[in-house]
């Protein structure tokens, strides 16, 4: 597969700014890939359309308020700090983004409020920073009432209070995403209670979604691609509960392109799950042999991305390509706060 072949053009109307006002309102494609058709509901009929015994897999991490804003010592320039990773908890030591990039120099320290600074201590890219915390602890909580949503760039508008729990599925738990597994915005706890009621078996799993979500592929030839690595972590008990189900004739539906990322990164040669903790930067495009997951819940994503991509794998490209034009032409909304498509 070329560049090319995940080419297409969304018109800036479709791309939404901001979520439905009930999460499970949004539009549902179904896309049946054996009998090739396209069909059109509303998410909540996810229930309907899932059997007992499926098992639906959601990524349960957490966006964290990664936007800091601060004033660096002395000349109170106006710094944006943008935590992406934790490098060690105990020393409170993470990678950042800081922008304007040039009044950034080691030495320097930020402030963002009268008990949170931080102190640069390496550089990293042109952009890049290695800082230091005054607090040591956790510094998720500690941005928490301080600093922004992360919302994607393609969303064009500052965030917004509201953000803070929109931009977040009703089950995030654990503190590591700097996007939102949207896929899963669109549940409901109401949803989620009536598939357990019915028999689908609900595991959860986490992977950290960093900025390399929204890089797009800029190279004709996929193979020459490197994807930026995310951590993950299957427990044991996730691991069981998913191959119990998988042998009882269970199906797994994962539940966005993280959630299958985890999953295929951590399969076995039988095609069951096993219990990992590490780092994946695994790319997913066609032609991937899926080992374990068998139905995909997903939103509508950026043309030349690797979301995109994995999708095409899943759903045959020519197929989900197809099915992106109808999308247009029924005037779907696209990308983070937008409809959902469900492959089967």
């Amino acid at each position: 597969m070329k560049l090319s072949d995940f080419t297409y053009n969304i018109p800036k109307s479709l791309v939404a700014k901001y979520p439905y006002e009930k999460r499970d309102e949004a539009r549902l494609m179904l896309l049946n890939r054996e009998a090739k058709t396209v069909d059109h509901h509303k998410f909540r009929d996810i229930v309907d359309i899932m059997n007992k015994g499926d098992i639906l897999v959601l990524n349960e991490s957490r966006v964290f308020q990664a936007r800091l804003i601060g004033n660096k010592e002395k000349t109170q320039a106006k710094i944006e700090v943008f935590l992406l990773r934790e490098l060690n908890a105990k020393e409170a030591i993470w990678d950042v983004i800081v922008d304007p990039a040039r009044k950034v120099r080691i030495g320097n320290k930020i402030y963002f409020s009268d008990t949170l600074w931080c102190e640069v201590i390496d550089n990293t890219t042109s952009r890049g920073r290695t800082v230091k915390f005054n607090q040591v602890g956790n510094i998720y909580r500690a941005v928490d009432d301080i600093g922004l949503t992360p919302l994607p760039p393609y969303i064009k508008r500052n965030a917004e209070p509201q953000d803070k729990e929109y931009y977040q599925t009703v089950y995030a738990r654990v503190d590591g995403s700097v996007a939102a597994p949207t896929a899963g915005l669109h549940f409901t706890p109401e949803m989620l209670e009536a598939l357990k009621k019915k028999g689908v078996i609900i595991v959860p799993i986490v992977l950290h979604i960093g900025l390399g979500t929204f890089r797009l592929v800029e190279v004709e030839d996929l193979t020459k691609h490197r994807m930026d690595s995310e951590f993950f972590e299957i427990t044991s008990t996730a691991a069981e509960t998913i191959n119990k189900a998988i042998a009882a004739g269970g199906k797994v539906t994962a539940v966005g392109t993280s959630t299958v990322r985890a999953l295929e990164s951590s399969v076995t040669s039988e095609g069951f799950v096993r219990a990992q903790k590490g780092w994946t930067d695994k790319f997913i495009y066609p032609t991937y042999n899926f080992r374990v997951v068998k139905q995909l819940i997903t939103n509508f994503h950026m043309p030349h991305s690797t979301l995109l991509m994995l999708v095409g794998a899943f759903g045959d490209t020519e197929l989900v390509m197809k099915a992106y034009k109808t999308a247009v032409k029924e005037e779907y909304k696209f990308l983070s706060y937008g409809d959902a498509m469900m492959i089967i």
